[in-house]
């Protein structure tokens, strides 16, 4: 196999070097000249990184063959001076254990048997990549790039997934290395296990006995300084016992564990949550490289990347891959929970995974190749597209009724009221859009108001809204401060909401009665959005003390401000005089990112971080958790205010009748101020993408002693089996 590896290794790097020298030198006879600005020397730059790549992978594997073999070779009087090393280090707790087990075995009276249990595994690093195509560097001589943005920001592009494949090789080999490790402590464990059972050591025991009397001992903490309190006037002095140093983060409470969830349930809700990790950084990457065209129109000439083509992909990503997997990922474990019922179908909750998931996939490849629904907001897939997407959507709907049918409870808990109405009206809305019966002239606008606008309200928030009714409740342990508030606020919002969406064709030529319906329906959502905030907030009351002890509960609190703040500011905006300046100015753009991203992104956080520690165990470290938090808040801060800021100045700009030329101009500042919040942002979504790492695979450091007195009680409980037998 080594072999093997360097035939293809040698291969390779002859191929990698043969293309571009042949095109380098194959120009009448003379060598083009090297330069970093030109498409051959940076070409040669990639090619070198590859050839780098796979040595650096060759490197690493006998790396790891020679620490193999210094470990069989290991002698045992190293593994007899590390037995030592760990009997010396035993704590209270651990000398308590052996001699608990040392008793059951004079009870059972039968001669234990050495036994280990042996572990190995072995992992093989192997990184592929494509060769670039021969045309790619005939292109004759040399030109230069400079100033050319576009030839700089697509090299960056193609070193991307160059240097992004190397720090999967580093997590890679660091995964091995870790596992080795593992295996190391694991197999010592066994020697010491071993050790302990062949050992009936009086010295050993009287050394232990020794050792726990002085472990159990502690001074009363008053022999120097008497009983009485220290006076500090300048408070220097730490009183609290359990302060023991200086953290940089204050530590939060650990989440529990539940217990008896399903297993296949944990699998379902966990991989909805990872696609709609996945989607979210796909998305937000887009988003990202969007932003950065405001400050750098030319970035490239490709019509794929084009600002029309990548911004249907990017809200389109997010709203029906991120937000839409992410809520019925925490749909499918609510609905059961309250129902007090298991899920009726997994069959079809994985159904709808697959459909929704090739939706996404397919929407956006038909964005970038200019296949659209001819316009029309957040409706820019085609109808196959969105069909699949409504297929899943009807999966989950007979899914979570068939599941409230069999509950065992005698109500419905409110969350399951928002969620199904939340499916019903996502059906509703998608169906309105896409039937051609009524979008003949202005029966178009006027449906896509209702599509845009109810997406939002009647498919995200109150799908959203259910699932803060559940976790909020639960990370705060106490009940919801009024049910009856969150009925209100229910019906009201089905009420009026359903009527706002021609607030946003204010002055058009749809009917002006329409147009002031629109408006009394969005001043009429200050009832549902008071109700349920001062719902959520009186639930926190005489538990606020929590919030400085969890990381859950921030981001609960953040989308319950934002979801106060962003909805007034939306009833704001539909007034006719303020609609007079922000219209088709970037406010609008700043109100979709202060809702949807800071009430949508922010409850949904909440909740995975919430749910994923009761399924699988383990969670992620506090301090990324706590970064992704303010990375998230400070940067959708920096995003949105400038932005209201500038178009503020802008629709006064187009008031007072100068040229649109000069609010471009304007704009310029703000622009940079949403890139830089972007790319705020943007980091945040990897660190929340480390942070589900951490949840779904993060190894656990393995602790020998704990191990070696884990085997003596299996070890023992098995004998006593078989004595009882015989």
């Amino acid at each position: 196999m080594l072999k093997k590896f360097r035939l293809f290794l040698i291969g390779a790097i002859l191929l990698l070097v043969a293309f571009p020298l042949n095109h380098v030198f194959a120009q009448d006879g003379i060598p083009s000249s090297f330069s970093f600005q030109s498409i051959t020397g940076i070409m040669l730059i990639i090619i070198t990184l590859l050839i780098l790549v796979l040595l650096a992978a060759f490197v690493l594997q006998l790396k790891v063959k020679e620490m193999n073999k210094e470990q069989l070779q290991s002698d045992q009087e190293n593994i007899e001076q590390n037995i030592s090393t760990y009997i010396s280090r035993f704590t209270a707790e651990q000398i308590d254990q052996y001699f608990l087990w040392k008793q059951k075995r004079k009870r059972n009276n039968h001669q234990n048997e050495n036994s280990g249990v042996g572990t190995a595994g072995k992992t093989f690093l192997f990184l592929v990549f494509l060769f670039f195509a021969q045309q790619l560097l005939a292109q004759g001589p040399a030109q230069t790039v400079t100033g050319e943005a576009g030839i700089v920001i697509t090299t960056i592009l193609i070193l991307t997934p160059i240097l992004l494949g190397i720090i999967i090789m580093i997590v890679k080999v660091m995964n091995v290395l870790k596992r080795y490790r593992n295996n190391l402590k694991i197999k010592e464990a066994e020697k010491l296990a071993e050790y302990l059972q062949q050992k009936d050591d009086v010295n050993l025991d009287a050394a232990l006995m020794q050792r726990k009397a002085a472990l159990d001992f502690s001074l009363h903490n008053n022999e120097l300084s008497g009983n009485a309190p220290p006076f500090d006037k300048r408070g220097l002095i730490q009183t609290d016992p359990d302060q023991t140093e200086l953290p940089i983060a204050a530590a939060k409470k650990r989440a529990l564990k539940r217990p008896n969830i399903d297993p296949a349930l944990s699998k379902l809700v966990l991989w909805y949550i990872g696609c709609a990790a996945f989607w979210l950084i796909f998305g937000t990457t887009i988003g990202e490289y969007i932003g950065i065209k405001f400050v750098a129109p030319d970035a490239d000439h490709i019509s794929w990347l084009s600002f029309g083509r990548l911004r249907p992909v990017h809200t389109n990503s997010v709203f029906w891959g991120w937000a839409s997997l992410g809520m019925l990922g925490l749909g499918y474990y609510i609905v059961p929970k309250v129902s007090n019922a298991p899920l009726a179908s997994f069959k079809k909750g994985w159904y709808t995974l697959y459909f929704i998931n090739a939706a996404v996939i397919l929407g956006s490849v038909c964005l970038m190749a200019g296949i659209n629904n001819a316009g029309g907001e957040y409706r820019e897939y085609i109808w196959p597209v969105m069909a699949l997407f409504g297929i899943g959507l009807v999966l989950t709907l007979i899914n979570f009724l068939q599941t409230i049918a069999r509950r065992t409870t005698k109500e419905i808990y409110i969350s399951n009221w928002y969620i199904v109405s939340g499916i019903m009206f996502g059906l509703v809305i998608a169906l309105v859009a896409y039937l051609p019966f009524w979008q003949d002239a202005l029966g178009e606008t006027i449906i896509q108001g209702y599509y845009m606008h109810q997406g939002v309200g009647m498919w995200f928030m109150l799908f959203t809204l259910g699932i803060v009714y559940y976790f909020l409740p639960q990370q705060l342990n106490r009940p919801i401060y009024s049910y009856s508030l969150g009925i209100l606020a229910f019906w009201t919002q089905i009420l009026f909401y359903t009527l706002i969406g021609t607030h946003h064709f204010v002055f058009s030529a749809i009917p002006w009665w329409l147009q002031t319906v629109a408006i009394v329906g969005s001043a009429g959502m200050a009832i549902p959005v008071i109700a349920g905030t001062t719902n959520f907030l009186m639930t926190f009351k005489g538990a606020w003390y929590k919030v400085s002890d969890s990381y859950t509960l921030p981001f609960f609190l953040v989308g319950i401000i934002f979801y106060f703040s962003g909805s007034m500011q939306g009833t704001a905006e539909a007034f006719r005089s303020s609609n007079l300046i922000w219209h088709f100015t970037d406010f609008t753009v700043a109100h979709s990112h202060l809702t949807m991203y800071g009430i949508i992104s922010f409850f949904l956080w909440a909740g995975i971080y919430a749910v994923v520690p009761r399924l699988t165990g383990k969670e992620a470290p506090q301090l990324t958790i706590g970064a992704h938090f303010w990375f998230a808040l400070v940067g959708l801060l920096f995003y949105t205010i400038p932005l209201m800021i500038g178009a503020t100045l802008k629709g006064n700009m187009w008031i007072e009748g100068k040229p649109f030329i000069d609010s471009v101009v304007m704009m310029a500042p703000y622009w940079l101020w949403r890139a830089i919040g972007g790319s705020l942002m943007w980091f945040s979504h990897l660190l929340f993408a480390y942070n589900l790492y951490k949840m779904f695979s993060g190894n656990v450091e393995l602790n020998v002693t704990e191990v070696a007195l884990e085997k003596l009680v299996v070890n023992n409980s098995s004998e006593s089996g078989a004595q009882a037998i015989i």
